[in-house]
């Protein structure tokens, strides 16, 4: 709720308590919109890079999938190795993926995929943060880590549009259907803006895409909050700033003003609240993509880049039902089973559908795809016929963007265990995506002491490239 309060019954202009009430009961019309709004920061030093992908969508697989049952299936290994899963062939010659992946197979030929990615970091927090900032986490190994110093380096997200001005009206970068966290409540570091402050964090819409009364309360009027009423209170709003501007000595309301204004435009504006309205879809295309919350959320994505956001991260929806013990694609019992109920078909469901729907609008050129998580699984089952974390070797998909289809970059050894070669590390995907979305890598931010850094310490994979 944002909330202009002022003391006693009326103000010193004569503006009374209620008024000022009235604007600030708008909240700014119920909405934590103006908090969202809260983004924007000075440019980085921005270097051009020659990438021609306009918006990036990243797929973050909460929990880690196992690659033998995915991206690199072993099927000359010990059965304790390779797993109930078999293989199936995909449109790249010679070229297999889990057998749970049909859809995903059929169009191997539109994906690039990396086989010997390492983080050498065997916990969800720390190796999560490594991926999503390309950031090494000091310590490694670090479990039920929270955000902060020296953890504080900026997310993709938050790079991305620092650095790019929005393409319309909606923000530069979005996370969605919610943030990434343990089991005991703690918050992954790595999913805000880190140093850069707040004003720069990706947006966070908390949402349930495939539920049968899903909208986005940031971008709604409350029921008694017709459009009238509305500009009603941008009226007194304007003379509420007006008079305030003054008196205001710290430029706080200048700010705030930009922020309400920007909402106040963003709530008025049918394109900008259309992008949010999966209803638009017609119900073939949604059920193509899967009526779960990652298929849904997925093609929720499809639809902000088309609107203008540059950088959308649909993370694994964790929802209430998720077991304690193998939450999401933290497969540490049951494995095989869960492969198979919960996890691949909406996964397999949900990539597919988004590379033909992008093709299909001519967008996958100027979208690129990144399917990856923090890390991988162990080479051998427990006792629990689950795989536990392994952060030693895993596989990541793109597709689009500027990435060249139908290839695997690396190899993995006999069992999945370690690099074999073509070795791949979080910064160097990093600079890839800033490279395809026309960032060079050596782009400078800096940091709160203003300390010039560059935006990615990887090297660009150029062998992947369109």
């Amino acid at each position: 709720m944002l909330t202009i309060r002022g003391p006693g019954a009326r103000l010193c202009d004569s503006i009374s308590r209620r008024e000022v009430l009235r604007v600030g009961s708008l909240g700014m019309a119920g909405l934590s919109l103006p908090r969202l709004l809260a983004a924007g920061t000075r440019p980085l030093d921005a270097r051009a890079s020659g990438g021609k992908a306009k918006s990036c969508i990243v797929l973050f697989l909460m929990g880690g999938p196992p690659q033998h049952s995915t991206w690199d299936p072993k099927p000359d290994a010990p059965a304790e190795v390779r797993g109930e899963i078999g293989p199936i062939a995909t449109k790249i010659a010679g070229v297999q993926f889990g057998e749970l992946m049909p859809q995903v197979a059929g169009q191997a030929d539109k994906l690039c995929v990396l086989r010997a990615v390492s983080t050498g970091d065997n916990a969800h927090s720390s190796s999560g943060y490594y991926m999503l900032t390309g950031r090494p986490h000091q310590p490694m190994n670090a479990e039920n880590a929270n955000p902060g110093a020296p953890n504080n380096w900026p997310n993709i997200g938050s790079i991305v549009s620092a650095n790019k001005p929005p393409r319309g009206e909606l923000p530069g970068a979005i996370r969605l259907p919610c943030h990434i966290f343990n089991t005991d409540g703690s918050v992954w570091p790595g999913q805000d803006a880190g140093f850069l402050g707040r004003k720069a964090d990706p947006w966070l819409l908390r949402c349930t895409p495939a539920s049968p009364d899903f909208h986005v309360a940031e971008f709604s009027l409350p029921v008694d909050v017709t459009a009238e009423r509305l500009e009603l209170r941008r009226s007194l709003l304007s003379d509420l700033n007006h008079r305030f501007a003054r008196v205001e000595r710290s430029g706080v309301l200048d700010h705030y003003d930009s922020q309400t204004q920007r909402a106040y435009g963003l709530l008025s504006s049918p394109a900008a609240r259309s992008a949010f309205d999966l209803n638009r879809e017609p119900d073939a295309l949604r059920d193509r993509y899967g009526r779960t919350q990652f298929g849904q959320s997925t093609l929720l994505a499809r639809r902000l880049v088309e609107a203008g956001v540059q950088l959308v991260q649909v993370n694994w929806y964790r929802g209430p039902e998720e077991p304690s013990d193998a939450p999401c694609w933290d497969s540490h019992t049951q494995e095989t089973k869960r492969l198979k109920e919960v996890l691949i078909p909406p996964m397999d469901a949900a990539l597919s559908s988004l590379l033909v729907d992008l093709s299909e609008r001519g967008l996958l050129d100027e979208t690129l795809v990144v399917c990856l998580a923090e890390f991988g699984r162990t080479p051998r089952f427990n006792n629990r016929a689950g795989r536990d974390h392994w952060g030693h070797v895993f596989s990541v998909a793109l597709a689009g963007g500027g990435i060249r289809g139908g290839i695997v970059h690396g190899a993995s050894d006999r069992q999945a265990a370690y690099p074999k070669d073509g070795l791949v590390k979080p910064e160097d995907i990093t600079a890839t995506i800033f490279h395809c979305l026309g960032l060079a890598p050596e782009t400078e931010m800096h940091d709160a002491q203003g300390r010039p850094l560059v935006i990615s310490q990887g090297q660009v994979l150029r062998p992947i490239l369109s």
